[in-house]
């Protein structure tokens, strides 16, 4: 390489720390992680957090290699024509390829009463919002889940097995993202559990009181503390930058996580998609494509022409409560089948997947470098 190649990463989740440790592997590339927290939030441990089981949280030098420099800060605009990203804190960093990585949060409900009187779980600042939230509240009051897709049964459980009483409140049904047969064990779980399970065609919500979630159908579900868990929503920095979103919000990419808009800008994570070749919001996404995002640039520097990212799925792993989970297995095109694995196995199924993921940053960062001692 003739000069040194500056690369920002924009978002320190599981994609862009696998981009960056990747990166900064390769001799004359410079990489800066911007992250607006400075600690590495494990989010697929969200929901134990609440319960206080674990705290989610991890420290950079753990994850990141020391060859990668960390800036604490947010991105407000990224100047694609200068090649530039504004910060919150009043700098600037200019670079030659940016990786957009910013994940996704709670998303808006859109429901009377949900903005105001609804906790969320779907990014730390939430989860710790929640936590206080039911400190605070009589272990004998009545808690609520919206939404039963694998945050909401896993958040669930959690709080059912911690003496909880729970109600889940579904939409149409329990799990929609597993296979039949599978929601068969979860929906078992739940019962064991004592959790209240609301679900079908008039399971929707359509107000959230201070005290009470309203159905579609006239119903009321008496709630002290109601956690909304359906739907992802992706920051809104593309769009605000200029550059091609989604109806989502999330930056649209050729096959190779290339924006349409520039080449020089590269996504991967939950904020980015692929018109032709959609993929599930999650962790293993993620990291599959941090790693194709690095590989897309270190092809371009390298003066040869990227490839396609292939992303491969094994299946959905859910904790139930720390005792118990469900392994649900897919094709590898994310298409579920009737593949299981459930009870305790299936919960030391999902915390060994939690740990392998974390290993897995690790094991990126020390290729990377070591980092100076604090």
């Amino acid at each position: 390489m003739s000069k040194n190649v500056q690369v920002v990463v924009v978002g320190g989740g599981y994609g862009g720390v696998t981009a960056a440790n990747r990166l900064a592997r390769r001799d004359g590339v410079s990489v800066t992680l911007v992250n607006r927290r400075a600690d590495f939030v494990e989010r697929i441990r969200l929901h134990q957090m609440v319960t206080g089981s674990d705290d989610a949280v991890e420290g950079f030098g753990e994850v990141l290699g020391g060859n990668v420099r960390l800036v604490v800060d947010a991105a407000t605009r990224i100047d694609a024509a200068e090649r530039r990203v504004s910060l919150a804190g009043g700098g600037t960093l200019t670079y030659d390829y940016l990786i957009y990585a910013v994940g996704s949060g709670a998303a808006d409900p859109g429901v009377p009463g949900a903005a105001e009187f609804a906790y969320s779980v779907s990014d730390l600042e939430g989860a710790e919002r929640l936590r206080s939230a039911l400190a605070a509240a009589p272990a004998t009051d009545p808690v609520t889940v919206v939404g039963a897709g694998p945050t909401g049964l896993e958040t669930a459980a959690e709080l059912a097995e911690g003496g909880r009483k729970v109600t889940l409140v579904c939409g149409d049904v329990l799990g929609p993202s597993l296979h039949a047969r599978v929601r068969r064990p979860v929906a078992r779980r739940l019962a064991e559990l004592g959790v209240t399970v609301v679900e079908g065609s008039h399971a929707r919500v359509t107000e959230v009181t201070r005290d009470a979630v309203r159905l579609d159908d006239g119903r009321e579900v008496s709630s002290a503390v109601t956690i909304w868990t359906a739907g992802f929503r992706v920051p809104d920095l593309a769009a605000r930058s200029g550059l091609r979103t989604d109806t989502e919000g999330r930056l649209v990419t050729d096959a190779t996580l290339t924006s349409v808009d520039d080449a020089r800008i590269v996504a991967a994570g939950d904020a980015a998609v692929m018109t032709d070749r959609p993929f599930r919001m999650s962790c293993q996404a993620a990291v599959q494509l941090g790693a194709g995002a690095a590989d897309t640039i270190l092809r371009r520097i390298a003066g040869r022409t990227p490839g396609s990212v292939r992303l491969l799925f094994g299946g959905q792993c859910l904790s139930l409560g720390r005792d118990a989970g469900v392994t649900q297995f897919s094709y590898p095109d994310d298409r579920v089948n009737a593949l299981h694995i459930s009870g305790r196995l299936g919960a030391g199924v999902k915390e060994f997947a939690c740990r392998f993921t974390l290993k897995q940053l690790a094991s990126g960062a020390r290729k990377a470098g070591a980092r100076p001692a604090a």
